[in-house]
């Protein structure tokens, strides 16, 4: 009888450690964007997703210079996960570009929503087309950002030269729509969600009617060139004040993202928390409505994926 006490002792011990062990404390900290875009509210929503819905979870959204710092992040295990987007992840996987000989071992968690590049300008700049940027005074996008890395190749395809076509400065998104208020700038690129707090600020701003330019006509040059990862879209009219016509433009998908070392559960942990409580993400920013099921397939991101979200994607029954 004794030993049948034991027995029963040890198994509930074994339990209450087992659970212990699950509720370990686990700092999460995730790499977003500038405060003036869709990263960061969108990432702070998630850090207090996992914290209130994962055992052990204490997790934070840190302010970056977007996706280029936040790979960088990933590849230094600084951040355990981040909002990336695919282009810019395809260049750190690969080693190329802005992390030429220092390739990043990223992972592919979750598709999030499809980010717009904005061409902002406003009336009065003598800017109503891709080619009246030349001799202009432009922005394309902070340091560490994926809009500099998109701005570069649409400029690029346009038959532009970023360097000798106009005088560039390199602002965040809530930095470019004050200096173009103030007159120190002429136009800047952007890419984000709709809708971006910043440009509907500018367009909000008395006296001065936003202009965007539309420019999907570059599309198959910067496919041919990097690799079929953009898409055509379109900014609807009325996005922002005074945006009173469609914006023909080129988009690519956004990703969430981990090193390759993240455990296979800790991945599917955050992949299923954010899928079953995305109304809660929706409610942070109306961006996070484009997260679904059908659209985690691996033609949406060339980035391989970890085994921990395909798991969790396959029990769901999506067909990857």
């Amino acid at each position: 009888m004794k030993r049948r006490t034991w027995i029963a002792g040890a198994i509930a011990g074994a339990t209450l450690l087992a659970g212990a062990a699950l509720a370990e404390p686990m700092n999460i900290a995730i790499a977003t964007g500038g405060t003036g875009g869709v990263y960061y509210p969108l990432g702070g929503g998630m850090a207090n997703i996992l914290t209130k819905y994962v055992p052990g979870a204490a997790a934070t959204a840190r302010v970056t210079g977007g996706s280029v710092d936040n790979l960088k992040l990933i590849g230094s295990k600084q951040s355990e996960i981040a909002l990336v987007m695919v282009d810019a992840a395809l260049d750190a996987v690969k080693g190329e570009d802005k992390f030429k000989g220092h390739p990043v071992d990223a992972r592919t968690l979750m598709v999030l929503y499809p980010n717009r590049m904005h061409v902002v300008t406003i009336e009065g700049r003598g800017i109503e087309k891709m080619s009246d940027l030349k001799g202009k005074r432009v922005s394309t996008g902070s340091p560490g950002s994926a809009t500099e890395v998109m701005a570069f190749r649409v400029i690029e395809a346009a038959g532009l030269d970023k360097d000798k076509d106009m005088k560039r400065e390199r602002l965040g998104v809530a930095e470019s729509t004050n200096a173009i208020k103030d007159g120190k700038i002429d136009a800047y690129f952007w890419v984000g969600g709709l809708p971006t707090a910043a440009v509907t600020d500018l367009g909000a701003t008395p006296g001065v009617k936003l202009k965007l330019i539309d420019h999907a006509e570059v599309l198959d040059k910067m496919n041919a060139k990097y690799g079929d990862i953009y898409s055509a879209a379109v900014i609807p009219a009325k996005t922002y004040p005074g945006q009173d016509k469609d914006n023909k433009i080129t988009s690519v998908q956004n990703i969430l993202v981990s090193n390759a070392s993240m455990s296979d559960q800790v991945a599917y942990d955050i992949v299923k928390t954010f899928i079953e409580h995305k109304a809660d993400l929706v409610a942070v920013h109306g961006e996070a409505a484009a997260i679904d099921l059908s659209t985690q397939v691996m033609k949406n991101s060339p980035i391989p994926w970890h085994p921990g979200a395909v798991k969790y994607f396959k029990e769901k029954g999506v067909q990857m």
